[in-house]
Order: C-alpha cells, then structure tokens, then sequence
C-alpha cells in the first residue's frame, strides 16, 4: 500500500505537468456577415409574415471540434419583410420598427450569448445551446438546439421566442381582449444561419 501511494502521487503529477504542456486549445471562429442570415417568421391566425435581419457581429469558441461559447448580435435597424412588396411592406417594415415591436431607434441591437453548450450523443455535429437573448434591452434565458457542420463552416438554429418576454405585447391576446383574427401570436421564430470565416 505504501508503495502504490507515490505511485498514484507520480501519475498525478505527470498528468498535472502533461496538461500545462498541452492544454486544450480554444479556437476563436468570426461569423462572416455579409454571408451569414437571420429569417424571422410571425403568425397570427388568419396569416404570416417573415423577412430578414442582417448580422452585425459574431463569434463562435471551439474546443477540440466542440462549441464551448458564442455570441451573436443582430441590427435591428435592417429588419425587413420579405414576402410583402410596395407600399405594404414598407408599411409593416416600419411597424416593426416602432415602438409598438422592436423599438429600434432606441434599441438598434438585439444579442444572443451561449451560457452552455452541450453536444447531442445521438446526433453528431448537435449541440444544445442555453444562453441568455437580449431584445429590446430585456435579458431572459432561451435554449434551443444548433447543427454545427463538420467543416465548422456554419452554425443552423431555429429559436423560438415569446416576445412577450421582452415587452412585446402588440396585438397580444394575452394582454388584450376581443381582438378577434387581428391577434398575433406570442410565438415567433428565428431561422439563423450563421457562415463561420
């Protein structure tokens, strides 16, 4: 027994000085933005509409092939519908822009930051992000799961938020009655593609 003793000490010791020597190394990957989308979708019952929101910044942490962290920030001043034309979606375009949605002359971002990633064990390449998403400077927790291409070439989530989280109640029936058809959903999602430089 005494003699296992420094041997375990000795193991221990060598994988102590083997991990200063070779420490897991994290590598920073930009997301490139100009090929990087957003593709919002809101409902109400008798419709939808979707559009875009460009990427402002973006930068995905990876060890050993691994998401470990990550943050990405949306300009909220791009956003647009794309499935109205004319004089429509420049009416909803800035609807969505005003107080009543988004608010963006007073918050121009909206930001998400991974808190936790966890690799999926039946789907390679899957991770389980839990993070914190800020809208309309509100800060609440959101989780969601995200494709990371082998190559780490890009980054595919859909996220689901309940805007009324982030004081988006316009046409909420959750917070006004008798709306009839003309209720939006509280749900909306987000299809976010993100290309990695």
């Amino acid at each position: 027994m005494k003699k296992i003793l420094p041997s375990f000490l000795a193991l221990g010791v060598a994988l102590l000085f083997m991990s200063f020597i070779n420490p897991i190394k994290t590598v920073n990957v930009q997301v490139d933005t100009n090929a990087s989308s957003v593709v919002w979708v809101g409902s109400k019952i008798t419709k939808s509409h979707e559009g875009t929101i460009k990427v402002k910044t973006g930068v995905l942490s990876f060890e050993e092939g691994f998401l470990t962290a990550g943050t990405f920030v949306m300009d909220m001043t791009t956003i647009k519908c794309t499935d109205l034309s004319g004089g429509g979606a420049a009416k909803l375009d800035g609807h969505l822009s005003s107080d009543d949605f988004f608010a963006v002359a007073k918050y121009p971002t909206a930001e998400f930051i991974i808190t936790e990633a966890t690799a999926s064990g039946d789907q390679p390449g899957v991770f389980t992000l839990m993070g914190d998403m800020t809208i309309k400077g509100i800060t609440k927790p959101v989780a969601f799961d995200a494709a990371i291409t082998p190559d780490l070439k890009s980054a595919i989530a859909s996220i689901k938020i309940n805007r009324t989280d982030f004081d988006i109640k316009y046409g909420s029936g959750s917070f006004f009655d008798d709306l009839g058809d003309k209720a939006i959903y509280d749900e909306f999602e987000l299809k976010v593609n993100l290309v990695l430089k």
